[in-house]
């Protein structure tokens, strides 16, 4: 009745846990960081462990997974997105996100063209794509044998575990729920800071940012599981990263905007318009809220404005934008600050800008910031020309 494990009731829980967790290892490490983003190598015996047991907890295609995690990011939030809230609304994604996962799946055309490098091996072929509802079935015997009667129920979980948590919170809630670290193009968030229940997968909006790293925690205060397990593969000689996030490193004897300057601005553009917003928009706000006795409106639009002012324009609500725009309107300092911020944004957005063009824009965004007569702006231009560019160490 209760396995040959026999285990008492939390040892099957902590089973539970345990199975579960390494099927999100799996997606997390495998899927995600190796194959879809190339972020990092496995070694074969590590490859083939998650390919199997993938296999067994998911019915999952490798091929077919990649692709459709690879068009997400072609397309976020677009038309053609696999499984965007905003395409789709929230409840759509967060429920039935595993049916908008099979429909993609199907997609011959779109797996045919996204999901090169992948694996295509005589086992890939043969077993896992050729018979990839088969290996589900297997489990529910196995799991019937070691765990009993316990153990259908612990199967039906494992069969819910990654439709509910990654293509339902992570695809869902992660692109409408949290907080945002960097304003990408996309909707995504953070969900929670410290990312351990979905393999780290809660950071989304670092992982949207730097697609090829390896590591999704950025700050210093997030913890990314799925980096830790990848940390003690690589101390065994398992795993081998292969890109982190670059680093916005400060030189203070460097004092003009050369071509080294562009490269770290462009190349972290989103952590220079973190910084922007750190070091002359929240100084800004703070300044407005000194000054003079305040109506109630002015409260209202104040209280508001860290958002409305850090938020991408083109995911404002029509709402927003109308708050926005009074803001604005009210308030000359902050105008100017987002002024700025607009058109520190312009410089890398023209793709078909020369080396020499950017470097001549760059200096003429910073030669204004020092004449506005606005001294976090001035700040602001001195800390830009001081930014080179590294790349984070494994």
């Amino acid at each position: 009745m209760f396995g040959l494990l026999n285990l008492s009731f939390w040892g099957y829980i902590l089973a539970t846990l345990i199975v579960t967790q390494i099927t999100i290892a799996g997606v997390t490490l495998y899927l995600h960081r190796c194959q879809a983003h190339r972020a990092l190598t496995l070694h074969p015996i590590v490859s083939h462990f998650f390919r199997f047991w993938l296999w067994l907890t998911t019915g999952m295609v490798t091929s077919e997974w990649v692709a459709i995690h690879r068009k997400h990011h072609a397309a976020t939030e677009q038309a053609g997105d696999p499984h965007s809230p905003v395409v789709y609304g929230i409840q759509k994604v967060l429920w039935d996100g595993v049916e908008l996962y099979r429909t993609a799946s199907k997609d011959e055309e779109l797996v045919e063209k996204y999901s090169h490098g992948a694996p295509d091996d005589w086992l890939e072929q043969n077993v896992y794509k050729r018979h990839s509802g088969v290996g589900v079935v297997v489990l529910f015997f196995v799991d019937a044998l070691l765990f009993g009667l316990p153990g259908i129920s612990i199967w039906a979980l494992q069969m819910l575990w990654i439709p509910l948590w990654a293509a339902g919170v992570i695809n869902g809630i992660g692109h409408y729920w949290g907080y945002r670290s960097f304003e990408t193009e996309d909707a995504s968030t953070n969900i929670i800071p410290w990312a351990f229940w979905i393999g780290g997968e809660e950071l989304h909006n670092n992982h949207h940012t730097f697609a090829s790293s390896a590591k999704f925690s950025v700050k210093w205060w997030e913890f990314d599981i799925g980096w830790f397990y990848i940390r003690c593969l690589s101390f065994l000689g398992l795993a081998k990263v292969k890109k982190l996030p670059p680093r916005l490193v400060r030189d203070k004897h460097k004092l003009q905007v050369d071509l080294e300057t562009v490269r770290a601005v462009v190349g972290n553009r989103f952590q220079v318009m973190s910084q922007y917003y750190k070091r002359v928009v929240r100084p800004s706000l703070k300044y407005e809220k000194r000054q003079g006795i305040m109506n109630k409106d002015d409260k209202a639009l104040l209280q508001r404005a860290g958002k409305l002012l850090r938020q991408r324009e083109g995911l404002l609500s029509p709402r927003s934008t109308h708050r926005l725009e009074a803001l604005l309107l009210r308030y000359e300092r902050l105008r100017m600050v987002y002024a700025y911020r607009q058109s520190l944004q312009n410089i890398w957005l023209k793709t078909a800008t020369s080396q020499k063009e950017l470097i001549e824009a760059l200096q003429a965004w910073c030669r204004q910031a020092e004449e506005s007569g606005i001294e976090v702006l001035r700040q602001f231009s001195e800390q830009i020309k001081s930014y080179v560019s590294r790349t984070e160490m494994a």
